[in-house]
């Protein structure tokens, strides 16, 4: 079997554009198949929740976790169905999804976000915008509060903590990191790729990282 080659640029690298937009259709296609046997399992718990054979089972300690791991599980994935996935050009996220995955990215780590952006956004300022609080997450794991704001088409995500992990070697992968740098770890891959995303749609990000904070802007 043969195989096409990938698309060269003159210097011979891979073009920046191009392995972005994989990155990014691998991202949409690991959760649109991780979805369906999420949801498969919630009906299925749903069925034994209204099965009369086990009357105790829906207030059970054991139900609880299971419906609990299950919420999280689901909105994880729709957090990195969008951060990791296809920006779809022109689509707009509504307002409440958005709010919603705010909130979902506050619960899954110890941050505290307000979000003040009104109306629908298109889906790629979004995308940076989840990958920013991901870089938060992994700057502060220790709790931040954290302010997302928008002025016109610009966005900034401000950070404040009583102490952070301070590298700014992996910070530099949000722009061009020199060469030689040392490669982020599997759990830190939201850098790299905010810095990928940020380049195909030409909105350069502009970081700062300090003891007691951050800010992300494009």
């Amino acid at each position: 079997m043969e195989y096409a080659p990938i698309p060269h640029s003159a210097n011979g690298a891979a073009r920046q554009e191009d392995i972005a937009n994989i990155v990014a259709l691998l991202g949409s296609r690991l959760c649109h198949d991780l979805i369906s046997p999420l949801g498969a399992i919630g009906n299925g718990v749903e069925l034994l929740q209204m099965s009369g054979d086990w009357p105790a089972l829906q207030s059970s300690p054991e139900m609880s976790l299971i419906e609990d791991a299950l919420q999280a599980a689901r909105a994880r994935i729709a957090l990195f169905r969008v951060a990791f996935g296809s920006a779809g050009g022109s689509q707009r996220l509504p307002q409440a999804e958005f709010a919603a995955l705010v909130a979902d990215a506050a619960k899954a780590g110890r941050m505290r976000i307000t979000l003040d952006a009104p109306g629908d956004h298109g889906r790629g300022a979004v995308k940076l915008v989840m990958l920013s609080l991901m870089c938060m997450e992994t700057a502060m794991p220790w709790g931040a509060s954290v302010t997302i704001s928008q002025s016109g088409r610009d966005w900034l995500i401000r950070a404040e903590a009583e102490r952070t992990r301070h590298n700014p070697t992996l910070w530099a992968w949000l722009g061009t990191p020199r060469s030689g740098s040392a490669q982020p770890s599997a759990s830190e891959v939201h850098f790299p790729l905010l810095g990928l995303a940020a380049a195909e749609m030409s909105r350069p990000i502009r970081w700062s990282l300090t003891e007691a904070g951050a800010e992300i802007a494009f």
